[in-house]
């Protein structure tokens, strides 16, 4: 019987990450505008916010000693951003007008392109094109190196980047939000405090942007305590990426469709493959699977060393060695999921935590870069203004920019373009091209389409081949690659159902997971279908996959997790 993974709810409730400020004055940072998360949106509003400054003394002087704050739970900035990438680069351009493209921190354009269908695992049809897939003019970037340029732009504006910090807690009183709390660093597997520990802080802001990323908790937090929804939730896809330095570099992007997916419905899959070129001698690869998947025994991260056997992939890599891998969640429902308040009294959210990704087009992290600009925008006029930003409707002006600028008017037009993969490959891709014809026109209205973990899960037989530790490869030795160091001995940021579960769904976490986190108890299975899983946190690269899947990630400790270096 398939298996619904939403009928076994994890023991989490996100109205928990809410509290109203209680710190002793000693556990209080004060700041003026207090950004979560070290990703593009978050620096890029880091960056626009301190020029803006740089030239209004009077506002500056206004939010204190601290006027800017980003909040990052990685090593370092950098160490959790994970990306294709290719980037439409003008956003950045906006941002730094003194910077030649010369001097940006990307790869440059890349001006040829290929789309291959793949047909099996040896044969492959060259397909013309999709205006989708045409990426002229824009740059080859390493989102984790990017993001460390924008950090240090943003430090020698100002602002303080405060790595190695998670952010646990949204701080709300009278109807506003105040800031956030900070975790206890040094907690032991049982929540004990270990000696050394250091507390929790509470940074009280007069602005809080909330760039956590696709699997945002305090983005959650928010839209329960203040009820924002959207028309449909969000859904997501599952990214496993991996850098190669090869002989010779690729002169081209190169994208995939087809094997080693499935088309039919039944099956549920929809995703595709890149190659990129990042200088000379590295390329960048990966494949992104839609996370409405059927099948209980799919793995990603499988399906990738699978995608490296077809000679297309084959020849691009061949004497070359792997020297990053990584995962990461990617938010795809567009525009129907993005919230319909963008901005909430004291708050707003910006980039991958508003949902900001053209399906279609691949491209996300310009509109990061841009929704980073209009709240800083949005926030120096309302402070300029002498606006109460506690205030309902004082920050609505964000709203406006992303809503009738490019972010807005791009996503209409790709509106229904995700959902209809929903009914498999052969399907979608039937309904997508006349979507893109009419900008969205066809088919008329809103076509509804289901949380992830609304679909059901079951054993549909997915085979894969024996690592050959030379181009295809285990889990583990990839997690090593990642650069993960997290603690064995620190409390599970992970959340699943705590009883037994079906046996498909188990699978489905084991198998999903690109990690290994997830294993079926040996023996727990008996007469009633149901096991026991267990958990192996400290493997956790923070993809925030299970989330998509009936669990919950939520942010461990800060520093934990990946340490990407050109990710």
């Amino acid at each position: 019987m398939p298996t619904l993974p939403s009928d076994f709810p994890p023991p989490y409730d996100p109205a928990a990450a809410v509290d109203a400020p209680n710190a002793p004055v000693d556990l209080q940072i004060p700041t003026g505008v207090c950004i979560v998360g070290g990703g593009a949106a978050g620096l890029a509003c880091a960056v626009k916010l301190g020029q803006l400054l740089a030239d209004d003394p009077e506002t500056l002087e206004r939010l204190g000693e601290v006027p800017i704050v980003v909040i990052e739970k990685g090593k370092a900035v950098g160490s959790h951003s994970l990306s294709g990438a290719m980037m439409n680069p003008q956003p950045l351009r906006d941002l730094f007008p003194d910077l030649t493209d010369d001097q940006l921190p990307t790869y440059g354009a890349v001006d040829k392109e290929s789309v291959y269908f793949l047909t099996s695992r040896k044969r492959a049809i060259k397909l013309p094109t999709p205006p989708e897939f045409r990426n002229h003019g824009n740059h080859a970037i390493s989102l984790a190196t990017l993001n460390k340029f924008l950090a240090e732009q943003a430090e020698a504006l100002g602002a303080y980047v405060l790595p190695e910090t998670d952010a646990q807690t949204l701080l709300v009183a009278d109807g506003a939000v105040r800031g956030i709390r900070t975790g206890i660093k040094g907690l032991d597997r049982d929540g004990t405090e270990k000696p050394g520990a250091a507390p929790a802080t509470e940074v009280h802001a007069q602005v809080t942007v909330l760039a956590e990323g696709a699997q945002g908790k305090l983005r959650e937090a928010a839209m329960t305590a203040f009820g924002v929804t959207s028309p449909f939730p969000q859904v997501y896809a599952l990214g496993v990426k991996e850098l190669w330095r090869v002989p010779k570099g690729l002169d081209r992007i190169i994208h995939t469709l087809g094997w080693p997916l499935r088309g039919a419905a039944r099956y549920r899959e929809f995703g595709g493959s890149w190659m990129y070129p990042m200088g000379p001698d590295l390329v960048s690869m990966g494949l992104v699977v839609g996370l409405d998947w059927a099948d209980s025994t799919l793995s990603v991260h499988d399906l990738l060393q699978e995608l490296k056997l077809h000679p297309l992939v084959r020849k691009v890599i061949e004497g070359g060695e792997r020297v990053e891998w990584g995962a990461k969640v990617i938010p795809e429902g567009g525009f129907y999921a993005i919230p319909d308040q963008l901005s909430i009294p004291g708050a707003l959210f910006v980039g991958d935590s508003a949902g900001f990704v053209n399906v279609p087009r691949l491209k996300g992290v310009h509109y990061a870069i841009q929704s980073g600009i209009y709240a800083a925008q949005a926030i120096h006029a309302a402070l300029r203004a002498g606006f109460d930003v506690t205030q309902p409707g004082a920050l609505t002006a964000y709203d406006s920019a992303v809503r009738e600028g490019p972010i807005g008017k791009e996503l209409w037009e790709v509106r229904n373009s995700r959902q209809q993969f929903q009914r498999g490959l052969v399907g979608g891709g039937a309904v997508a091209p006349l979507i893109t014809l009419t900008k969205g026109r066809i088919p008329f209205g809103a076509t509804a389409f289901h949380a992830d973990a609304e679909h059901e899960v079951e054993n549909l037989r997915s085979v894969y081949t024996e690592p050959d530790g030379a181009y295809t490869f285990d889990k583990l030795s990839s997690v090593f690659l990642s650069g993960n160091k997290t603690r064995d001995d620190q409390p599970n940021h992970l959340r699943i159902h705590p009883s037994r579960v079906p046996k498909d769904l188990a699978d489905a976490w084991v198998n999903m997971c690109p990690a290994k986190v997830y294993e079926i108890i040996e023996g727990s299975e008996s007469g009633d279908g149901l096991v026991r899983v267990h958990m192996d946190p400290s493997n956790c690269v923070q993809c925030g996959a299970i989330t998509a899947k009936g669990g919950r990630f939520t942010p461990p400790e800060g520093g934990s997790g990946p340490e990407y270096q050109k990710m």
